[in-house]
Parts: C-alpha cells; sequence; structure tokens
C-alpha cells in the first residue's frame, strides 16, 4: 500500500468546530504528503468563512466542492445527495471521512457505492456531537440511533473527539462492533502562545454558534444577574453569527442590556480573547469544544458547563465548571472578577494541556486510524 493517501473530509456545515477541526486536520495531512479535499455545504457561512476557504484552496490537491447540504432530511436531500456523490466519485478517494451527522451518512452510504464499482475506500466517521445530542427517549432520537446502528454496517472505523463522546454512542446506540478510537482535537503551537487582552477590554466574552445548543441566552442572562451581584454594570462582547442571533439580539433589548452587551460578526478566535478579561462557554450540549482548548491554551481565564468532554479537559469536579443555568453562571462570573487572580489557579496546567490537545498527536493517531481501516 501507498504511504500516500487521496483523502477526502466530507461534512455538511463550514462552521464551528467541525469546520475547524477539518482545517487542522487537513494541513497536517497535506505537510505528511498525502493529496486532500473537502466536500461541504454552499448554503452555510459567511464572509469569515469565504476568507478561511481561499486561504485554504491552493494546499488541497483534491480541491473545495461546495454543493448544497439541507441540515435536515426533506425532499431537497436526494437532488444534493446525488450530486456530493457525482463529486466524490471523480475525487476517488481512498480515505473518505465523514463529519457529523449528515456527512457521516453521506460517507457511509458514498463509500459503500464506491465499493460496489469496485473501488477500495476506506469509511471513517467521526460524530463530533451530532445525532448523538438527541434524547434517546423521543421518537426522533430512537429513528437517529436505529439509523446509526444500521449505518455501523457500513463503516469501517469510528473516531471520537472525547470520552464522553464514545460513552454517549454505547449507551444510545450501542456498543461499536468496528474499530473505534479516540482521538482528541489538537492545536498548533502557536496557539499556546499568550493571547494579549487589550487595556480597553470588556469584562466577558461569549464567541461561537448563535444558537441555543450553545447557550448564547444563558449568557445574556447570567450577566443581567451578575451585574447587581458584583455591585457594578458588566460589560461583553459576543461574537459570533448564526439563525437564532436575532432573538438574542431581542432579549438583550428586553433585558434593557443594550449598553452592555457587543455583538461583532465571526473573528479568530485569538483576536476575540483580546476583547475580553473572561472567556464564557455556556453550551447546554458539546462533544469537545475547540474554543475551550483554544482559550485555555491562549492563557484566558475560562467559565464553561460541565457538558460532553469539557470536564476531560478541566479535571472532573473542577471549580470552573458550572450548570447550563443563568443563576449558577452569574455566581461564577461575579468569583472569577472578585478575585481573577484566585480564579486563575483554577484553570489548567499550559504544559499538560500541550502534551495531550497538540495537532501533530491528533493527526498522527487519525493518521494511523486510516491505514488500519484500508489494512481491514
Amino acid at each position: 500500500m501507498a504511504d500516500t493517501l487521496r483523502i477526502v473530509h466530507c461534512f455538511r456545515s463550514p462552521v464551528g468546530g467541525i469546520f475547524r477541526h477539518v482545517r487542522d486536520l487537513t494541513e497536517a495531512q497535506v505537510a505528511a504528503g498525502h493529496s486532500v479535499g473537502i466536500v461541504c455545504d454552499s448554503m452555510t457561512g459567511g464572509a469569515f468563512e469565504e476568507r478561511l476557504f481561499e486561504q485554504m484552496k491552493d494546499m488541497l490537491a483534491l480541491g473545495i466542492h461546495r454543493t448544497p447540504m439541507q441540515r435536515h432530511v426533506g425532499p431537497g436531500d436526494l437532488a444534493s445527495a446525488w450530486c456530493t456523490y457525482r463529486i466524490i466519485k471523480e475525487l476517488r478517494p481512498d480515505v473518505l471521512h465523514g463529519h457529523g451527522a449528515k456527512g457521516g451518512a453521506y460517507t457511509r452510504l458514498f463509500g459503500s457505492l464506491l465499493r460496489v464499482s469496485r473501488s477500495r475506500v476506506a469509511r471513517l466517521y467521526s460524530p463530533h456531537g451530532g445525532s448523538l445530542h438527541y434524547d434517546e427517549k423521543t421518537a426522533t432520537g430512537k429513528l437517529f440511533f436505529a439509523l446509526e446502528r444500521f449505518m455501523a454496517h457500513f463503516t469501517d472505523y469510528l473516531l471520537f473527539v472525547s470520552d464522553y463522546e464514545r460513552r454517549t454512542y454505547r449507551r444510545k446506540v450501542g456498543e461499536p462492533s468496528i474499530p473505534n478510537s479516540l482521538v482528541y482535537n489538537g492545536l498548533r503551537a502557536a496557539e499556546f502562545e499568550p493571547a494579549i487582552t487589550r487595556p480597553n477590554a470588556v469584562d466577558l466574552l461569549y464567541i461561537g454558534m448563535m444558537r441555543d445548543l450553545k447557550g448564547p441566552d444563558i449568557f445574556i442572562d447570567a450577566l443581567a444577574l451578575a451585574g447587581p451581584r458584583l455591585g457594578r454594570t458588566l460589560t461583553a462582547v459576543m461574537v459570533g453569527d448564526g439563525d437564532d442571533l436575532p432573538r438574542y439580539h431581542a432579549q438583550v433589548k428586553r433585558l434593557g442590556l443594550e449598553n452592555q452587551i457587543r455583538f461583532l460578526p465571526p473573528m479568530p478566535a485569538r483576536e476575540a480573547f483580546a476583547l475580553a478579561a473572561l472567556v464564557i462557554v455556556p453550551s447546554r450540549a458539546e462533544a469537545m469544544p475547540y474554543i475551550v482548548l483554544e482559550a485555555l491554551a491562549a492563557g484566558k481565564p475560562v467559565i464553561a458547563t460541565s457538558v460532553g468532554g469539557i470536564p476531560e479537559i478541566f479535571g472532573s469536579g473542577s471549580a470552573a465548571l458550572i450548570r447550563p443555568d443563568p443563576a449558577e453562571l452569574a455566581d461564577k462570573m461575579r468569583q472569577a472578577l472578585t478575585d481573577p487572580a484566585a480564579y486563575r489557579k483554577l484553570m489548567p496546567d499550559g504544559a499538560s494541556l500541550k502534551a495531550r490537545f497538540g495537532v501533530d498527536v491528533m493527526a498522527a493517531d487519525i493518521e494511523k486510524a486510516y491505514f488500519g481501516a484500508l489494512n481491514r
């Protein structure tokens, strides 16, 4: 078998953590001599994501291919699926790596179709939370987990980004009958350099997708509660975009916080870190969020919810972790801003973070999984 591979990453939404993961992974894979391509949705993302694609395009030998992909299953799926299949077939991948629910479904379906036509392609799936966020007691959850059990027959390897994700898969879908491993998200060496906070920085930063799953509404409610508890007016910046953004604008207006919270479009995380003293991650659900890793690596103090793989970063029982609850978050904001030096001591050690969450470690482990899947 050749040492270099033709690798295609397939995912729906080119925003947030999945897109960040794919960008880092493709960069490392190109550096290792592999030919890499991307297939993703053409309807998601804005100017910030377009700039990221522009930076990547000359690096990827198999190109960047964008085609409409619906978030939910619907009538438009058939046409978009056929377009995606034709693109992937023309790229002739050795490895087809699907990310998220939609990317995972397309990868396993289309990889299996390619195998029918005598193509030897490895089909790998990284859930990144995805359908695993659904409640297994609901009809929707039962449907998705039944589909996951069925799709496992067409999967050569499962890659989990946190032990929480792996445990959730086992509980909701079942014990995997196929090879699988835990590979944490990884950061580049430069991201472990301290980020300098501006002299005129605000108190609090939310950065991420503007959707309820990520908790922007919790952040806004908590800020309204924390100011009176601290005895002063708090200021904040909220960075990001998403379908629910108008609701958060309305929430800020309803609470009379227009002069305290400023909304900004997506930007590189390290630029955002300079804008505030304290980073807040109020998610209701996560797999292994990059933003927590990025903030801690940059030396920023963080308050985060104890959901998904986040406790694996901080250590279980960390006093920096809270439930996704506005009152609890407000109290932790008060604590952190009252004595910043004491709160910083709750953050994980930088050296241990670098050893566990380096991009070189991530890329090497995933490459090992690729060759393992091809050798099956």
